[in-house]
């Protein structure tokens, strides 16, 4: 159950730390979608004969990750390696930057054609938040953050960003490691105690857990409640709207 509050949070949290895909948008299919398209197309180019990517692969092994720490993971549990390459590889050679570079070419082409989709009961928590004076941030694996939030309308209700430009800048590993949630709570000014995290994906649950936050809240979109509790969530909503006592 969430804690007790109009917010459904301890009364020891001061700031919300809220993963973007799959939380507050609903780009995770966008992703899902070019992540498989990406995977299959290699697989039938270079691995005749494996599997089609799927929805289990990408929980398990690329959800929530780094662009390049995704390709690894999936190409690991597949029992293939390949080159690192460079981030200028064409987008057709078999190179794990190259991979990483034909994903997030269709990512882009995506929002540029059908624009971002929000979870409505996840920006109305949004916004019960701030108007509760509580600091927000956006922490997301994706390269691609700063347009995501421009483009779903709600810049306004986060006061700072740690996407996939901000990790490479300062070096920061992506999750299952709690680097870049350690960074936002740095620059909202809280020791990790004060936050809580909000994921939706199993390797950021993981990433709140190991950074010692205050509480962590596991979002199910896809149905892996027990999953997400596994690795560490307090609770774990199908929308945020639950924590506010309403529905989606």
């Amino acid at each position: 159950m969430p804690a007790p509050g109009p917010l459904g949070l301890p009364d020891s949290v001061r700031v919300c730390l809220f993963d973007l895909d799959g939380v507050l948008t609903r780009t995770a299919t966008v992703h899902f979608a070019a992540w498989k398209r990406t995977f299959d197309e290699f697989l039938q180019r270079f691995e005749p004969g494996q599997p089609e990517f799927s929805q289990l692969d990408y929980n398990n092994h690329v959800d929530g990750k780094h662009r390049a720490d995704g390709v690894r993971g999936f190409l690991a549990s597949r029992g293939i390696t390949l080159p690192e390459g460079t981030p200028g590889d064409p987008p057709d050679v078999a190179t794990v930057q190259a991979i990483a570079t034909r994903k997030n070419d269709m990512v882009l082409r995506e929002l540029d054609e059908h624009g971002v989709e929000i979870y409505p009961g996840s920006v109305r928590y949004l916004r019960a938040v701030k108007e509760a004076g509580m600091p927000t941030a956006v922490v997301t694996a994706s390269a691609n953050g700063e347009k995501v939030i421009a483009a779903g309308g709600f810049a306004d209700l986060i006061d700072v960003r740690v996407d996939g430009l901000v990790a490479a800048r300062d070096g920061l590993r992506g999750k299952p490691e709690p680097d870049t949630f350690l960074a936002g709570a740095r620059l909202l000014g809280v020791e990790p105690a004060a936050a809580v995290v909000f994921e939706d994906a199993l390797s950021g649950v993981a990433a709140g857990r190991a950074g010692g936050f205050g509480y962590v809240v596991g979002v199910d979109r896809v149905g892996q409640a027990e999953a997400l509790r596994a690795e560490g969530a307090d609770v774990v909503v199908e929308d945020l709207a639950e924590l506010l006592g309403e529905g989606a």
